[in-house]
């Protein structure tokens, strides 16, 4: 059939009118979206005219389109990096709250529902996720209409189009995630349309983030979000401390070079050391630094503004130092402005600042005295601790006396540096500066090192020892039937300033005699006589016991000191040497006795031994050992008793002489026995000491018959 003109007309400007309202449609889904609901209607007019050029209008019926339902969703960001000043990336064992937040955006074009699963949020890589929490107003659902879901539950929004809700979740790094490792925190679990994973059909798998309605011509829909973000290093503290390695000599100075360095990617910032009240005393990144074991801080040295000083135990771990009932106290300087009494500093390495990635701070000098006595073997340990604070975390961390190995503190700032031994908490090393060994030695009598002898010098001190074989009835001037054996003890000190080894010798040995020296209280002996040696190791200030056994050969004159010069030199300083005496008697109490006639008979001359004469015996004792010096082992002879018996032989005068009576006497006041008439055995008591060098005489009468 064919159609009139008007109508085809009529056709044609529907036909436009739909096409130009399909486009409009169009365009402004792709801007602002018709909401769904809308009703479009559309009806076409005509105007037209006759031959006799007469005017018409037309009206056709009117056509409706009701908008339907697009569901859309979009989650952002994408892969965005996570957005923190002053730094984008995380540091192992960070936590942040609400460290990221999704935009959930609703571009469909009618109000839906979203539902946000909890186990949406997850991680790709060394982190988690833990609380989550939305703006108000977007949370229903489940009878939660808190702000924070702290469970299980999924979230729910309401979204307007063209309406954002937000979701914010706290992450956590792990702390052993590496350096440079990447970690994506992700919501939603779409896998198509990439790179931005918005508004794609739903496929319901688990981590699905969606819109609810499912009256959308689309159907329902999802995304995905994502944050992208980069594990960076921490702050990283080394402490470096440079100390020289000696010798040095005591009573010298020793000065250590203290600075820190961070070569992390984060500051190391400030931490606050308390003062006596428990306020703040100062704060810094500091160096902490215990004075040296037997030093003590020079005088006259100034530190930087702010350092601290205590007074207290070194034991004591540098961050419990506080007010209260705590004796441990920092203090803003040092006690009467002397630095003697001080234990440890505190210097803030860079002020009241924190410590930039890869910076270093500036070196500091710190000096201290070899406090005299001090024991050379043991080297001056010196340690420090650097404490400041981790970026983004609660810890604190430390580092320990120039390792070389950066944060290789313990942690938990309880570094007893009052230890200054090989082992320390934590991973600390003791930079040791050794000092100068001078020998000095002393040898001398048992007990008494240092004693002096006559000439008051330590080397001619000696030590008297009698034998007591050979010499029964010896008179003066014959020698000893048999050998003698002594045992002397003597004692070895070491009072040189360290450690030493020492080594013994005779070098002067009687003819004949034999000398023999032990070191472990006589269970074996080492001969000296003939250039024997042997070497005694004796710790610092210690004295050790040396036994010298001499052995006096037979036919050696009675009543005779002999001298054995006993050695000792220093290893350290082998010029420092000393000399004792050991000194072997042959007997030590000698007696000589004398005889004197009294004639006054008128008979003969007046020394004639005539009937009726009378002889005087005087029998002189003497000690005939060494005197002198102090803290030498001398003779004294005590309990002495005289004996004198006319009828052993070869005495005969009993039998021919005759007591006179009252004349026995002792000069030193000994007690006399048998002064009487009829006895002929005469005893003479003397209690003593007879000390050395000291005599007596006995004195008694005989008349001849």
């Amino acid at each position: 059939m064919r159609r009139s003109p008007i109508t085809k007309t009529i056709f044609s400007g529907l036909t436009f009118g739909a096409l130009l309202l399909c486009a409009m449609v169009s365009q402004s889904l792709a801007q602002t979206q018709t909401p769904a609901g809308t009703v479009i209607s559309n009806a076409a007019s005509a105007a037209y005219s006759d031959p006799s050029g007469k005017s018409y209008s037309s009206q056709s019926n009117a056509v409706t389109t009701t908008v339907a339902k697009v569901a859309g969703l979009v989650i952002t960001p994408d892969l965005s990096p996570l957005a923190a000043n002053p730094y984008s990336n995380v540091v192992p064992g960070e936590i942040r709250g609400g460290g990221i937040e999704f935009a959930f955006t609703n571009t469909g074009n009618f109000t839906t529902t979203i539902t946000i699963p909890y186990n949406s949020f997850y991680v790709i890589g060394p982190g988690s996720i833990g609380q989550i929490t939305t703006r108000p107003g977007y949370v229903s659902g489940n009878g939660y209409s808190g702000t924070i879901n702290r469970g299980v539950f999924d979230v729910t929004m309401s979204l307007s189009p063209g309406q954002t809700g937000y979701v914010s979740a706290d992450i956590s790094i792990d702390p052993n995630a590496p350096v440079g490792s990447t970690i994506e925190f992700v919501c939603g679990d779409a896998a198509t349309g990439g790179p931005n994973y918005d508004n794609q059909p739903a496929d319901f798998s688990a981590r699905e983030v969606r819109t609810l309605s499912t009256d959308a011509v689309n159907g329902q829909r999802e995304a995905r979000g994502s944050f992208r973000t980069t594990v960076e290093s921490n702050a990283i503290i080394q402490l470096n401390l440079t100390a020289p390695s000696g010798p040095v000599a005591q009573g010298s100075d020793i000065t250590y070079t203290y600075s820190a360095s961070n070569s992390g990617q984060r500051p190391a910032n400030i931490i606050a050391l308390n003062s006596t009240t428990g306020s703040q005393a100062g704060v810094g990144v500091y160096l902490v630094i215990p004075v040296p074991l037997n030093t003590t801080l020079k005088s006259g040295q100034t530190f930087p503004t702010g350092t601290l000083y205590t007074t207290a135990p070194i034991s004591t771990a540098p961050t419990q130092y506080g007010g209260g009932s705590n004796p441990n106290i920092w203090l803003q300087s040092p006690p009467g402005g002397s630095l003697a009494s001080i234990t440890r500093i505190a210097i803030p390495a860079n002020g009241t600042s924190s410590l930039a990635p890869g910076a270093t701070s500036a070196s500091f000098s710190v000096t201290v005295t070899v406090n005299p006595g001090t024991n050379a073997s043991i080297p001056i340990a010196a340690i420090a601790d650097l404490f400041a604070q981790a970026y983004a975390l609660p810890n604190l961390i430390t580092d320990q006396s120039g390792d070389r190995v950066p944060n290789a503190g313990d942690g938990n700032a309880n570094f007893n540096e009052g230890a200054q031994s090989g082992s320390i908490d934590g991973d600390g090393i003791i930079q040791y500066t050794t000092l100068r060994l001078t020998g000095s030695v002393l040898l001398g009598p048992n007990g008494h090192p240092s004693a002096t002898g006559p000439s008051g010098s330590t080397n001619d001190d000696y030590s008297n020892l009698s034998v007591t074989t050979g010499i029964a009835g010896v008179a003066p001037g014959g020698v000893t039937t048999n050998t003698g054996i002594i045992i002397f003890t003597n004692t070895l000190q070491n009072t040189g300033n360290g450690n030493d080894t020492f080594t013994l010798t005779a070098p002067t040995v009687p003819t004949g005699f034999t000398v023999e020296i032990s070191t472990n209280g006589g269970a074996s002996y080492t001969t000296f006589s003939g250039g024997g040696s042997l070497t005694f190791a004796l710790a610092y200030q210690a004295s050790a016991s040396v036994m010298v056994r001499i052995t006096a050969p037979a036919g050696e004159p009675v009543f005779t000191g002999y001298d054995t010069v006993l050695r000792a030199a220093s290893a350290n300083t082998p010029a420092s040497t000393n000399d004792t005496i050991d000194r072997l008697y042959t007997g030590f109490l000698r007696l000589d006795k004398t005889a004197a006639v009294i004639n006054s008979t008128g008979i003969g001359g007046a020394t004639d031994p005539v009937p009726g004469a009378m002889i005087e015996y005087a029998v002189t004792y003497t000690n005939i050992s060494s005197s002198g010096g102090t803290g030498n082992l001398t003779l004294s002879a005590s309990n002495l008793v005289i004996t004198e018996d006319g009828s052993a032989a070869p005495n005969n005068w009993a039998g021919t002489t005759d007591q006179v009576v009252g004349s026995a006497a002792d000069s030193l006041g000994g007690t006399i026995t048998g002064d009487t008439n009829g006895p002929s055995l005469l005893k003479d008591t003397v209690g003593g000491p007879i000390t050395p060098g000291a005599s007596g005489t006995f004195r008694f009468k005989r008349r001849i018959r």
